[in-house]
Order: C-alpha cells, then sequence, then structure tokens
C-alpha cells in the first residue's frame, strides 16, 4: 500500500484559488467579500440582504452514529458529499462550524474535514481563522465586567450576588476553572460571589450569533439575555446593564459568514461553532439561509450523533429557523460498528462480522429517529482501509433490512470521485419530494414534557428524573412566558443514556436532569444531564504535546 500522507499534508499540497474566484463561481460580486488574506474571505451583510429574495435550494443534513474514538468521519463526509454534488453537475455549497481551540489541544482534534475530502485553509480553520470565536468570548466576557461592575457601584438594579446565572468563558479546555470566586482581595476588588467558566462553543452568545437573522436580531437577543435575578426572583437581562449595543459592536465583524474552499475549490461557509454535547450544534442560520439562495444544494452537518446534533438541528435550528430539510446522510463506519459490538479499540484492524452485525443496532436506532421527523435518509459507509467486504456486506445488508440503502463511500481516498455514487442517491431522495419534516414536539408543550418526549423517542430511555428544584424552575420559566420554547439537550455524545460506556441501542434507562439553564436570548432551555461538563478538561496526553513549528516554520501535529 502506498504511503497515506497526514490531512495536514494533503492540505498544504492544496492548489487553492484566489477567494475571490470562489465567490464568483457562487454569485459574490469582490466588493461584498472582506478578504482575511488570499484563502478566506468574510460575506458582507449587504450582500446577504440582496439576495433574500432568491427562490431556496435543497436542503441536505449530514448527521451520524454514536461518535466512538475511532472516529465517525461526519464532517469529511459532508465535505465529500459536497464536492461529489459539484462533480455530478449540481451547484453545491457546504455549510459545517468553526472549530474550537479546545478539543484541537485536546482529544477530538480539528473541524476540517480529512483525507482529500478537506475545506482550506487547514490550519488556520482550526487555529484562529478570522477571530469569530475571540469576538464571541470578548462579547461574553464584556457582559460578564458589566455584571461585576454594576454591583460594584452600588447594585441599582438590585442583583442577588447568589443569584448570578452569567458565568464567564473561555476557548480552551480548563477543568480548574469550572468553579471559582471572584473579586476576592479587599474592598477594592468588588463583593466575593461564586462564579465559573464554561468552554466558548457552550456560551449562550455563541448560539445567539448562530441563530440570528441579521444584526439587529442579534442586538434584540443579546438584550434578552439573562444574567441573574433580584431577591424577589425577577429577572435581570443584559439590556438592564445597557451591555447589548456594544456586545453587538464586538460581534459586527463575526456576524458575517466566512467563505472557504475546499480541496476541489468548491466554495463553503464555515461559520459558528455550538458543540452539540452541551450546545445546539450547528453552524449559523445566517450562513445556511444565504447558502440555499445561492446554490441548488447545501450540504450541512449536525454535532456527534443523530440523537444530539440531528435532534437539535431539526427541533431548534431548523424549528427558529424555518428550514425544511430535503433528505439526510447517516455516517456509519465499520470500525464503529464493531466498537459497539464490543471489540477493543487496539483490535479494530481484525475482520468481526458477527461484532459488526451487533453494533449494527446502534445504527437502526439513528435512521429510526430520523425517520420521527420525515426526513428521507441514506446511509453512508465512510470507508477505512482495514474494512473487508465481509464486514462491509454486513452493514450493508442490516440497513436494507431496515429498508434503507446503505453506499460505501470513498471520499477520504478519492475525493469527490470516491462519493458519486452517494450524491446521486442523495439528489434522487431529495428531488422525490418525499421529505416531510416536522420537528417532534409541538411549542405549546410544557418544558418537562418535552425532556421526556427525547427521552421516551429519541433516547429509548423510561424517563427523565429532576429534583424538585429543577421541576420547580422549569415551571417558573412557564409561568413566566418561556414555556414554548425548545429544550437543548446536554449530555454525553457516546450513548442514547447518560452513561458514556454503555454504547450499542440501549433501553429503559433513566436520564437524570441534574441542572436547567435559561438562554432566554439564544430561545432555548439547556437541560444539563448526568455527568457531561460545560467545560471539558484536558485529556492525560492532550494533542497539544503534539503540535509544533517544523524547520520551515510550518505547523505539525494538528489533525
Amino acid at each position: 500500500m502506498a504511503e497515506v500522507k497526514s490531512d495536514i499534508e494533503i492540505a498544504r499540497g492544496a492548489k487553492k484559488k484566489q477567494i475571490q474566484e470562489i465567490g464568483q463561481k457562487i454569485g459574490i460580486p469582490t466588493e461584498h467579500l472582506l478578504p482575511y488574506g488570499h484563502d478566506k474571505a468574510k460575506i458582507s451583510a449587504e450582500f446577504i440582504k440582496s439576495v433574500k429574495g432568491n427562490k431556496d435550494g435543497k436542503l441536505i443534513l449530514v448527521t451520524a452514529i454514536n461518535p466512538t474514538p475511532a472516529g465517525e468521519g461526519k464532517t469529511t463526509t459532508t465535505v465529500g458529499l459536497g464536492d461529489g454534488l459539484n462533480r455530478i453537475g449540481k451547484k453545491a455549497i457546504v455549510c459545517i462550524r468553526e472549530a474550537s481551540l479546545g478539543p484541537n489541544f485536546g482529544v477530538k482534534g480539528g473541524a476540517a474535514g480529512g483525507g482529500y475530502a478537506q475545506v482550506v485553509p487547514m490550519e488556520d480553520m482550526n487555529l484562529h481563522f478570522t477571530g469569530d470565536f475571540h469576538a464571541i468570548t470578548t462579547a461574553h466576557n464584556l457582559l460578564s465586567a458589566l455584571i461585576d461592575n454594576h454591583i460594584y457601584w452600588g447594585n441599582e438594579l438590585g442583583i442577588d450576588t447568589r443569584r448570578v446565572v452569567w458565568r464567564r468563558v473561555m476557548d480552551m479546555n480548563d477543568r480548574a476553572l469550572r468553579e471559582i470566586i471572584c473579586s476576592l482581595g479587599g474592598v477594592a476588588n468588588g463583593f466575593p460571589r461564586e462564579g465559573g467558566f464554561d468552554i466558548t462553543v457552550a456560551s449562550e452568545v455563541m448560539a445567539i450569533l448562530c441563530l440570528s437573522t441579521d444584526l439587529k436580531d442579534l442586538e434584540k437577543r443579546l438584550g434578552d439575555i439573562i444574567v441573574a435575578y433580584r431577591r424577589d426572583k425577577s429577572a435581570v437581562y443584559a439590556r438592564d446593564l445597557k451591555a447589548d449595543g456594544a456586545m453587538a459592536v464586538l460581534l459586527k465583524d463575526a456576524m458575517q459568514p466566512n467563505l472557504v474552499q475546499t480541496l476541489e475549490n468548491n466554495p463553503a461557509f464555515v461559520h459558528g461553532g455550538p458543540f452539540a454535547n452541551i450546545a445546539h450544534g450547528c453552524n449559523s442560520v445566517v450562513a445556511t439561509t444565504t447558502a440555499l439562495k445561492l446554490a441548488d444544494y447545501v450540504v450541512t452537518e449536525a454535532g456527534f450523533g443523530a440523537d444530539l446534533g440531528a435532534e437539535k438541528f431539526f427541533d431548534i435550528k431548523c424549528r427558529k429557523a424555518g428550514l425544511k430539510p430535503a433528505a439526510a446522510v447517516i455516517v456509519a463506519t465499520v470500525r464503529a460498528m464493531k466498537m459497539n459490538g464490543g471489540v477493543k479499540k487496539e483490535d479494530l484492524g481484525k475482520e468481526n462480522v458477527e461484532a459488526v452485525k451487533k453494533g449494527c443496532a446502534n445504527l437502526g436506532r439513528h435512521i429510526e429517529n430520523i425517520r420521527q421527523f420525515g426526513v428521507p435518509a441514506v446511509v453512508a459507509i465512510n470507508h477505512f482501509y482495514s474494512d473487508t467486504d465481509a464486514e462491509i456486506q454486513a452493514m450493508k445488508d442490516y440497513v436494507a433490512s431496515m429498508g434503507e440503502e446503505a453506499i460505501l463511500c470513498k471520499h477520504w481516498a478519492h475525493g469527490s470521485a470516491g462519493i458519486e455514487e452517494l450524491a446521486n442517491k442523495v439528489v434522487a431522495l431529495a428531488e422525490s419530494g418525499a421529505s416531510q419534516f416536522a420537528p417532534l414536539y409541538p411549542d405549546a408543550m410544557p418544558l418537562f414534557e418535552k425532556i421526556n418526549t427525547i427521552v421516551q423517542r429519541i433516547y429509548r430511555g423510561s424517563e427523565a428524573i429532576a429534583d424538585k428544584s429543577v421541576r420547580d424552575q422549569l415551571k417558573a420559566w412557564e409561568d413566566a412566558g418561556y414555556g414554548h420554547l425548545p429544550v437543548c439537550m446536554a449530555k454525553t455524545q457516546y450513548s442514547f443514556s447518560t452513561d458514556p460506556n454503555l454504547r450499542g441501542a440501549p433501553t429503559g434507562h433513566t436520564v437524570p436532569v441534574r441542572e436547567v439553564r435559561l438562554s432566554a436570548g439564544a430561545g432555548f432551555v439547556v437541560i444539563i444531564c448526568g455527568e457531561v461538563m460545560t467545560m471539558p478538561g484536558l485529556p492525560k496526553a492532550p494533542s497539544s504535546e503534539k503540535i509544533f513549528l517544523n524547520e520551515a516554520g510550518q505547523i505539525e501535529g494538528l489533525f
């Protein structure tokens, strides 16, 4: 077998085109591109406004089975499918999320795809890119500073310092900051209180940026953020602190989607990046809706497995933005089937057809779940060199027994040429008009019932369990007029349950709700389940240990 190049080596060898040329392919004039170097640019708000009357293309969601350390390649498949659709003569744009620095230096790696299905410039995208995450972090922490400053200067709003709910953020995995005491050091530093940090991708400001339609909507949503409560339990909003205007100023450029290109010089919008295990897991509404005005097909992804990413894409993003997906692709790998079937990571290279068959239950569950939303789906088997014909056939047979089709995709090794069959199938599904999309639950359903609906219908658990304090809090929000909001489940991505080690397709488990947070500006209620953390920690041997500059000044170790 020929030597396999690393993702970063492949990306470095890319024959990139000037970003203005990529823009011209989809009708964006040069004057409406704000270039960041030669190979990335922001798209102006004026241009976005000018195409609002265009007809919409078809929206394709790429989702996956529950992830394993073996890697499923969801972003890789999203990028490959975008290239594949362009290869068969369709005008397609890829819409993905930006990468968080925390996982890049932790364990998960980047978010630019892999092999010959990548978005470039890969190094920039996985590091500081166009500064969007820094702007979000800064806007979030400006609000934090204004809260403590207001309390210091007399607390005119009557904030109960025990009930400040706005935490700080940073875009790094740092468990030491999960729970802190701030304002220590005497009178000059203010009134000590408990606080804490989340990772930037869990910030409500991130969610707001990703769900806002324009700057005006952004500023209104920022003003609607609840930062604290008074002693009488009445809410204090960001607008009460006059924070919304300055925060919107910091986010002015970050609101504009970023245009980059795939290795095959096709357009890709990369914008926003909420995590799917602790946030809503989708790229920005403004990027997706703009792409739909410029292309026949828009291929987008939703993070982690369909139980998290796809559910939130359908129940939060599509509901809020009025989107109607035409088809879904469920990414699965032979390796992940084996892992779900009980095989250890170190033994994944050995053929084990029985383990594949056993692990397919996880894939079957995701197929059933996508059906519940009325969206037609196809399974993409993301090919690895170690997969055997018998293992691949076992997966295909299983999916056929579910009444669906599984297609082997070799885009990682061959780019668009390796994914033509899937591209044609996606077109057939989308053009069939079979999509009867509807969210899982109605707006009017009580909040705890919404949680239970997801637990029972998507996770196949018996029920959600929560302390009286949690149920009382949900009831109080309903009484305050927030009962119509969707719920955003924060739980482990590795299992349908809240136990990351419970693989496959468990049933009958309970889902403990530990905490609930109201994101009034974003427009959803975050439901924190089990042991999931909104500030991740670093592993024993973080990826950062292998990242360095080589003799030529090039970055090594990113993946």
